[in-house]
């Protein structure tokens, strides 16, 4: 590509695109996107506000529908010169704000345009934006027209078959999974568990030699979502400041609030159309025993056995070790720290042997740094980790940290 001509077709883009543009400057617009190289192309849309063009170019009443030629340009016929980020970054643009007709056909092209691999690769980079504007927002709530919203998931459906991933997407919940913020009362509140995080890691680099690709954390939580996507939003920012870099969030609604089973039934509400965007994956998940995850866990294996690797539920009610043996034989594994939970998930296959001793170091530093305000507590929760610490050792040969 010649930089400098390309610099000078983008340098023509932005001033036509400064102030008001009329019908004129419009079909100039369309005419550099059409006579431009695909690497030109690339280097344009990469360097220019993609929101602000498509809100420049217009559909008239009398006159030309230059918006839906640009988009057709752009989503249709010049699609497959595009590259992926590039392509999400255009389902970026179509998704704020209300998404007429207009929007959910070129969403749909976009998404059938891709196959195999390069499909999850896009839906992993639109799940990746780190907002509520993530994919399930995009498919089961943007798009209104069925129809359309069908035939993506038929393609996406059709399109696993010959291409499974090989790893798992790893699904937690919030509360009294990833931070003391419930019922339980062994740490102070607001506590994020220790090796919790090293835990998702390993969960997501998957049990073997060659890690799999990093960014599958999904948070599924009873928490509400607002029309506007805030709530999510906010406690999305709150877990990048407690360390999660990346994650999806899958919000409950308020009528959901009360009952455990209202609470299970809303996470299996948000599974059932999630998995339908991931067919091919497995699904593991994390929750708590004191709020609906047990049964929620329980109906995803019943409904998905083939999908759903396993389920670890951390114990905050002091289940008895007959109740835990009696669940662990349905493929649901209680633990009471997450180097308990690293030895279950060795055992299941869904962790490899390097990242149990990844965890107990981990959680072993992580709980040094807890502020407990009783000296007794502290000394239960570290006789706890060292329990379950001997049984890394014991069936994984990992060394004591030291």
């Amino acid at each position: 590509m010649d930089l400098t001509a390309a610099a000078k077709k983008l340098q023509s883009l932005r001033s036509l695109m400064t102030g008001h543009t009329d019908r004129s400057e419009e079909r100039r617009i369309l005419e550099l996107f059409t006579g431009a190289t695909a690497a030109e192309l690339n280097y344009l849309l990469s360097n220019v506000d993609l929101d602000a063009l498509l809100g420049d170019v217009d559909d008239r009443v009398v006159g030309p529908d230059n918006l839906t030629a640009l988009l057709e340009l752009l989503c249709v016929k010049r699609a497959p010169e595009l590259g992926l980020p590039l392509r999400a970054a255009l389902i970026t643009a179509l998704q704020k704000g209300e998404t007429p007709g207009l929007a959910e056909r070129m969403v749909r092209a976009l998404f059938l345009g891709l196959r195999g691999r390069e499909l999850s690769e896009f839906k992993n980079l639109l799940d990746g934006r780190g907002s509520s504007h993530d994919l399930q927002q995009l498919l089961f709530h943007d798009v209104d027209d069925a129809g359309i919203r069908q035939e993506i998931l038929t393609h996406i459906r059709q399109e696993s078959v010959g291409a499974p991933s090989g790893e798992n997407k790893v699904l937690s919940d919030i509360d009294d999974t990833f931070l003391a913020n419930w019922k339980d009362d062994r740490y102070p509140s607001k506590t994020v568990y220790p090796g919790v995080l090293q835990f998702y890691r390993e969960l997501d680099r998957g049990p073997g030699i060659i890690p799999g690709r990093e960014g599958d954390l999904t948070f599924i939580s009873a928490r509400p979502q607002d029309p506007l996507g805030l709530i999510e939003d906010r406690t999305l920012e709150t877990l990048r400041g407690h360390g999660v870099s990346s994650a999806v969030m899958l919000s409950g609604a308020f009528t959901h609030l009360l009952g455990n089973s209202r609470i299970a039934e809303m996470k299996f509400e948000n599974f059932s159309r999630y998995i339908q965007l991931y067919p091919e994956y497995g699904f593991v998940f994390t929750g708590d025993s004191g709020q609906g995850d047990v049964a929620f866990g329980e109906r995803m294996l019943a409904e998905y056995p083939e999908s759903v690797r396993a389920v670890f539920i951390h114990d905050v009610v002091d289940t008895p070790e007959s109740v835990r043996q009696t669940w662990r034989s349905r493929r649901i594994f209680f633990f009471d720290n997450y180097v308990g939970a690293a030895v279950e998930a060795f055992e299941v296959g869904v962790i490899a042997r390097d990242g149990v001793a990844r965890v107990v170091r981990a959680a072993q530093e992580d709980l040094g740094r807890v502020p407990f305000t009783l000296e007794a507590q502290r000394q239960a929760r570290q006789a706890e980790l060292e329990r379950d610490v001997r049984r890394a050792e014991a069936i994984t040969g990992t060394p004591r940290a030291g």
